[in-house]
């Protein structure tokens, strides 16, 4: 098996190709709460969830808190489930077979559409040169697109970042030729010389931009870092009966962050055993993304004098969709579905 078929699929938009079907493929733990001095007469009943999760070196936190048991040492029973595909547990959310899911805010944005029955209670990470857009050395830059043929996933994260891409270089999705092709073969195919333009993400577009030397990122999330941004959300409902379960869900991830900070080397090893990687290939994609951490998390739920303000960016989205014609209509009042108090009570 080749190294590229070894990492095929291992990321957040496009889940695994070779485990389909499997759930629980990220082991979050049973587990039950130990009572404080003050509440040992009280057995307290563990809060179980499900989530949806597909693997992406920006969740190593979540990661890190399962297997060190930050999660299940403060009595939350989660549940990692792995879809075949983003669509799959999008749908699964809606429907309410699961309770929570992690999600890019271009799907957050759609979902809107299709209920407002979450809230987003944390930013996990946001892309900054972990997406990007591979072209031939003859095509001089992005305006240059134009008449192109592009590889990319019609209505993946890719394609939403292509089309702000292209409206940054005064054109439209009318400008370019989408060829339908998800992340790994748009690689393969560019690397294939069989596309002269692709979009993509790790591991993939560092692979096939050392691969294929008449070629270069052209443009990376470095150039737009408020393009890709992951976010844990969960059914309001479920917020509202179990505050606590959220809260230590939150604690966990900055335990998680902490412990990557603290303890590296044990954390990367954690990671790159989730992610079926070398310890090696986690710490280069680790320079691709920005995990977010508590005081930005909270400026990105809350402030919306802040560049940075989540709802700001999904309103934008929102109307940039709708012309996109990805979307009929704004999803109303995007902003109340952002809850940053559970970062704030870290």
């Amino acid at each position: 098996m080749s190294r590229y078929e070894i990492v095929r699929g291992k990321t957040r938009r496009y889940a695994l190709w070779l485990m389909a079907g499997l759930t629980s493929t990220v082991a979050l733990h049973a587990c039950t709460q130990q009572p404080s001095s003050d509440e040992k007469s009280t057995s307290t009943t563990p809060v179980a969830a499900k989530l949806a999760a597909n693997l992406w070196v920006g969740y190593i936190p979540l990661y890190i808190a399962s297997e060190k048991g930050f999660f299940s040492n403060e009595g939350l029973n989660l549940e990692s489930i792995i879809f075949s595909g983003s669509s799959e547990g999008n749908s699964a959310f809606v429907a309410g077979r699961i309770e929570g899911t992690v999600a890019v805010t271009s799907e957050a944005v759609t979902l809107a559409n299709q209920t407002q029955n979450y809230r987003i209670v944390m930013v996990a990470d946001t892309s900054k040169g972990g997406d990007g857009i591979l072209a031939r050395n003859s095509i001089a830059d992005i305006a240059a697109f134009k008449g192109k043929q592009v590889g990319v996933e019609p209505g993946s994260v890719s394609h939403f970042f292509l089309l702000q891409v292209l409206k940054e270089a005064g054109l439209s999705k009318d400008d370019i030729e989408i060829v339908n092709l998800t992340a790994d073969s748009a690689a393969a195919a560019y690397q294939a010389g069989k596309v002269d333009i692709v979009v993509t993400y790790a591991p993939f577009l560092q692979q096939a931009n050392e691969a294929q030397k008449d070629g270069r990122i052209i443009y990376d999330t470095s150039k737009m870092p408020a393009a890709i941004v992951d976010v844990y959300l969960f059914n309001s409902k479920f917020i509202d009966e179990n505050p606590q379960a959220i809260q230590v869900f939150v604690n966990g991830i900055i335990k998680g962050m902490e412990f990557l900070e603290t303890n590296r080397e044990e954390a990367l090893a954690i990671a790159s055993k989730k992610l079926q990687q070398t310890v090696q290939d986690t710490e280069d994609q680790l320079k691709g993304v920005e995990l977010i951490g508590k005081e930005k998390n909270i400026e990105m739920l809350s402030d919306p004098n802040s560049n940075l303000y989540l709802g700001k960016q999904m309103e934008s989205l929102g109307e940039f969709l709708v012309a996109q014609k990805q979307l009929n209509k704004i999803p109303v009042e995007l902003t109340k579905l952002l809850e940053p108090k559970f970062v704030k009570s870290v």
